[in-house]
């Protein structure tokens, strides 16, 4: 067998969805609907892939050039119905030369990102078993409304009926069509020519080409999807909340499977290109957006976000939002964590309450505990940040850098007014403002003397709570 060609129908506005992004560019687990629909397409390796666009054209093309720059699209500029879409994408490939003539041709729909490979590798490989024209995905529905339904006689496949055309034994009929299909090439290149827009909406439908086939006695069998959810469509916000929580739950059973513990797989969100070992724990409401990575024995959550991070062995991760990060191995972080991109969390460090970091590198062992703010800067190890402290790395202009060494004691309330350089082991004592480079091995005051006015309260706020206070204390003292 030739390897198919794969057709994607990507072209609907998608109006019920009510919004300015293209239907198929909405995403559940880190990936667009149309990307999950060519992720299932490319496990049959198909020899060309072409995506039918329409809607949102500019916009669809520019997702396929930065996830599947393989693929091809062309332009259903009139949106004349599925039939017509195809026609047009078999037109666009004889313009290139490419007959369909000898191969498979395998029709999908781009709104479908439950959609596995699995299922598209038995539809093919059942489809050439039968030697069919047209094999037909179809699914069993308990409540089928609204879906056409698949008319058989045997074996064979004679007729797909619309909902509204349907008789009311045929509404009876559980077996639904799913809208996608595999061809024979050469079948479904005659088909396409001989379809007709003499009809209600005025369009080219691609399941008329099952009756032309019937017609012209070829054979059209039905293969039922191995997961009913397999061939869920996307209309609406719904739909996409639904198909986003089927997607989860198949996405943690996969990681629990793999030894990943999960203490509430319903409040846990894994993007599909996240990579888990096993041993790492999960507690609840943790999400892991795009290509995050968490080493065995790391604990997350609960309450956490981590977006495109890096996570290692045995690290602790408690209430953090987290993005384009390295959290080395036997960190701590959190609670009330945020670390911006650029942050890396040395092995054994610790980035504690209230913490928040940006483009910043906190050395082994080295620890900022909470209340701080660390932007710009190079910790080394062993460091400890006081309390409070805060790296002042914006003068309204531009950004400047703060380097702490190794071994360096900041004190608590501690202002590092950039740039500046803290040298090994030294010190900065607690509620000073540092504004100049401080030696190896120094300690840094940077704080005015204390004075004291005697009786101040006294004699500005005679008869407060203060005042009263202080009377009696004085009297207490004589």
């Amino acid at each position: 067998m030739r390897a198919p060609i794969v057709i994607i129908l990507a072209a609907g506005q998608g109006t019920r969805m009510k919004s300015a992004t293209p239907k198929v560019l909405h995403e559940i687990a880190g990936r667009s609907l149309l990307g999950h629909v060519i992720e299932a397409a490319a496990t049959l390796e198909p020899e060309h892939l072409v995506v039918v666009v329409g809607s949102g054209k500019d916009q669809v093309i520019a997702h396929l050039d930065e996830i599947a720059p393989w693929v091809v699209s062309v332009e259903q500029e009139q949106r004349n119905g599925t039939g017509h879409a195809v026609r047009i994408a078999l037109e666009f490939l004889q313009g290139r030369g490419i007959s369909a003539g000898d191969s498979p041709v395998v029709v999908l729909t781009g709104d479908t990102p439950l959609l596995t490979g699995s299922s598209l590798m038995s539809l093919l490989s059942s489809h050439v078993d039968r030697q069919a024209q047209a094999t037909v995905l179809t699914a069993n529905f308990v409540d089928p409304f609204g879906y056409g339904r698949i008319i058989r006689s045997g074996d064979q496949v004679t007729e797909i009926v619309e909902e509204k055309d349907a008789t009311p034994q045929q509404r009876e009929i559980n077996e639904i069509n799913s809208g996608m299909y595999a061809f024979d090439g050469a079948a479904l290149q005659t088909a396409v020519t001989g379809l007709s827009s003499q009809n209600s909406q005025g369009e080219e439908y691609l399941t008329d080409v099952i009756g032309i086939i019937t017609a012209r006695g070829g054979v059209v069998a039905g293969f039922s999807a191995q997961d009913t959810n397999d061939i869920m469509g996307i209309n609406d916000r719904a739909q996409l909340a639904q198909a986003a929580a089927i997607m989860r739950d198949r996405i943690n059973v996969k990681w629990m499977q793999a030894g990943v513990t999960m203490l509430d797989p319903a409040s846990t969100w894994i993007d599909i290109d996240a990579d888990l070992a096993a041993d790492v724990t999960l507690l609840p409401q943790t999400i892991l957006r795009g290509p995050t990575a968490i080493e065995s024995g790391a604990q997350i959550g609960p309450g956490t976000t981590l977006i495109s991070s890096e996570v290692g062995a045995n690290a602790v991760v408690r209430h953090t939002w987290a993005e384009l990060v390295v959290i080395g191995a036997g960190a701590s972080v959190g609670p009330y964590t945020y670390l911006r991109p650029g942050t890396v969390i040395g092995e054994a460090g610790k980035a504690g309450a209230f913490v928040e970091m940006k483009n910043a590198q906190l050395g082994a062992g080295s620890k900022v505990p909470h209340l701080s703010y660390v932007g710009d800067a190079t910790i080394g190890e062993g460091t400890n940040i006081g309390a409070g402290t805060v790296f002042v790395n914006y003068d309204g202009v531009e950004k400047h850098h703060t380097s702490v060494g190794d071994h360096v004691r900041v004190g608590s309330d501690n202002m590092l007014i950039a740039p500046i350089v803290i040298g090994d082991g030294a010190y900065t004592a607690a509620g000073s403002v540092i504004t100049d480079d401080v030696p190896a091995g120094s300690m840094a005051v940077g704080r005015a003397r204390q004075r004291n006015i005697v009786n101040w309260v006294l004699r500005k706020r005679p008869g407060t709570g203060s005042a009263k206070a202080a009377e009696r204390a004085l009297e207490t003292d004589k």
